[in-house]
């Protein structure tokens, strides 16, 4: 299947210039996608775009990822509606390091004909004198071309304006698929479709200046069924950096999608065939209880964003959390990745020493701990079978907590009924 057929039938393609597949279909092409360095780690708003490169390469072209170091100082105006705050040069050399690492866990890197590539435009923009761009560059589109853009017309029509600096970015993005065209051979520029005026501004200087031919193609931006936008939760965005969304958070974003939009992200976000996710939504719709679709969803992405043991460790967590699992995997986390499971969650601390010399059950949960507000109240719950220590329920009154409760020698999980839950970290 070539290159567009997959972006069709996967329900990716947007906007593609004529003869662009013709081109694909005839040799192979480099092409590239720009990602703007303004954080140190991509999100799954990204993914879309990676899937793009990694669907390109597979198809036997050359994926090229520009990371845009001197594109990140300004700021993309498309359909924003408002200026960005500007990075300093350090910054912005950080975020680009992470990025590569990042990008490098998707696509395969080298020198080959078929190996991607990375390249910065710093590189190629930091010796550039304003006066050189304005007029070797400047000169190749007009005010008039720049201002019938619907995203330049937004922000004009919109209370906080356009900056003149702003303005540039489509210039520059142009000069980036000028320059790629010249010295890296680089044909096509993909990218979503917010990028269309951008590309287009790029083509058309190509035109312009060596009288050249460029080709483009966009994807759809991603959406929820009910029409938000994706990618964001109630907290903040979903990063692909584990220190910035857990594996077992990442995991959960996928998991809990609904169904609609489920059976349309397993198509964007993974490599299954048609026959594999037409299979997948077969078995989901006989049994829709069973979450089938999210969970190949689920397990597909987290592996090839964090690791298999990344993707077991988050099923174990919720199997856990919302299930009868065990305890067991909490010995494989580091403390933060504990912290991580029970964020959310009440925590108390005693001393090892106070362990060690034993803690009557009823004081350890409501004294040294309040998991209950008062002895009497612990002590008639525990009668009644509604308290577990470590998922093992307990129902001895003279029970003693001691070392051998800890979990990893630094934690004791209590539980006060089914659902409410209290980490306990001895110090």
């Amino acid at each position: 299947m070539s290159f567009v057929e997959e972006l069709r039938w996967r329900g990716m393609l947007q906007d593609i210039m004529p003869g662009t597949e013709e081109l694909l279909n005839k040799e192979k092409v480099s092409g590239y996608i720009g990602f703007d360095p303004t954080g140190d780690s991509l999100h799954v708003g990204h993914l879309t775009q990676i899937m793009t490169l990694i669907h390109f390469q597979n198809a036997g072209h050359k994926p090229v990822a520009l990371v845009g170091g001197a594109t990140g100082m300004i700021g993309d105006p498309s359909f924003k509606s408002a200026e960005r705050n500007l990075l300093d040069e350090a910054t912005l050399q950080h975020n680009v390091s992470s990025l590569k690492t990042q990008l490098a866990k998707f696509l395969h890197f080298g020198d080959g004909d078929n190996d991607a590539k990375m390249v910065n435009n710093y590189d190629w923009f930091k010796d550039f004198k304003f006066l050189d761009f304005i007029r070797d560059v400047g000169k190749l589109i007009t005010v008039n071309y720049m201002m019938a853009k619907d995203s330049v017309k937004k922000r004009l029509e919109g209370d906080n304006g356009l900056s003149f600096t702003e303005f540039t970015y489509q210039l520059i993005q142009g000069y980036d698929f000028y320059y790629l065209w010249k010295h890296h051979d680089c044909k096509v520029q993909m990218g979503g479709s917010d990028q269309w005026g951008n590309i287009v501004t790029g083509s058309e200087m190509i035109r312009r200046q060596d009288q050249g031919t460029a080709y483009a193609i966009t994807t759809q931006l991603i959406k929820k069924a009910d029409g938000q936008k994706f990618g964001k939760t109630e907290s903040g965005a979903v990063w692909l950096d584990p220190k910035k969304t857990s594996p077992y958070k990442f995991y959960q974003f996928w998991l809990n999608t609904t169904d609609d939009d489920a059976k349309s992200w397993i198509k964007i976000f993974t490599l299954k065939t048609k026959e594999e996710i037409d299979a997948i939504i077969a078995e989901h719709d006989a049994a829709p209880h069973t979450r089938t679709v999210q969970k190949a969803l689920a397990k597909d992405i987290t592996i090839r964003t964090h690791s298999k043991k990344d993707y077991e460790t988050a099923v174990k967590t919720s199997e856990f959390l919302f299930g009868n699992g065990s305890l067991e995997f909490l010995a494989e986390l580091a403390h933060d990745g504990v912290l991580e499971v029970f964020d959310g969650v009440p925590q108390f601390e005693v001393t090892a020493g106070q362990l060690t010399e034993g803690i009557n059950v009823l004081d350890f949960l409501a004294v040294h701990t309040q998991v209950f507000p008062s002895k009497g109240e612990a002590r008639k719950m525990l009668q009644g079978g509604g308290v577990a220590i470590n998922k093992e329920k307990i129902n001895d009154a003279e029970l003693t907590i001691n070392t051998t409760h800890l979990i990893s020698g630094r934690y004791i999980v209590a539980q006060r009924g089914k659902k409410n839950y209290f980490l306990v970290i001895a110090k």
